[in-house]
C-alpha cells in the first residue's frame, strides 16, 4: 500500500494539531496559510508543465538519446512531461497498469516508458538501423 496516502494527511493533521496547541486560531491561520501555499505552487508547476507540453506535438522530444541519459527510475510522470516538453504518445488502454508512452525524436529514435501507480519503472531507448 501507497505510504504517502496515509503519512501526508497525517502529517498535515499533526502540524494543525501543533498550531492549536501552541498558539490557537491564529497558529491554524498560519499553518493553513503555509499549506494553500505550498498546494498553489504545485498547480502553478503543474499548469506550467502541461502549457508548455501543448505547445509540442504529441510524443515528440528533440533528442531521444538525451531523454534516455536523463530517466531516472522513480520520476513521475509530470516530470518526465517536464523534461520532454511534450505529452508522451500512450501506447497501453486506458486505466491499464502499467501505463507505457513513447516519445520519438527526428531521426526516428524512441524511448518507451512504463509507468506503474504514476512512476517511471522502466524504459528502452530503440534506434533505427545505421545504413
Amino acid at each position: 500500500m501507497n505510504l504517502q496516502r496515509f503519512a501526508i494527511p497525517v502529517l498535515i493533521f499533526g502540524l494543525l494539531a501543533i498550531a492549536w496547541r501552541s498558539y490557537g486560531w491564529p497558529g491554524i491561520a498560519a499553518v493553513g496559510g503555509g499549506l494553500v501555499m505550498w498546494l498553489l505552487l504545485h498547480l502553478t508547476r503543474l499548469m506550467t508543465v502541461m502549457q508548455r507540453a501543448t505547445k509540442r506535438p504529441i510524443g515528440t522530444v528533440a533528442s531521444a538519446v538525451m531523454l534516455n541519459a536523463k530517466l531516472k527510475p522513480g520520476a513521475t510522470l509530470l516530470h518526465v512531461t517536464a523534461m520532454t516538453r511534450s505529452l508522451g504518445e500512450r501506447l497501453s488502454a486506458e486505466g491499464e497498469q502499467p501505463e507505457r508512452y513513447r516519445w520519438r525524436d527526428a531521426s526516428d529514435s524512441f524511448v518507451t516508458a512504463e509507468f506503474a501507480q504514476g512512476r517511471l519503472t522502466q524504459w528502452t531507448l530503440t534506434r533505427p538501423p545505421s545504413p
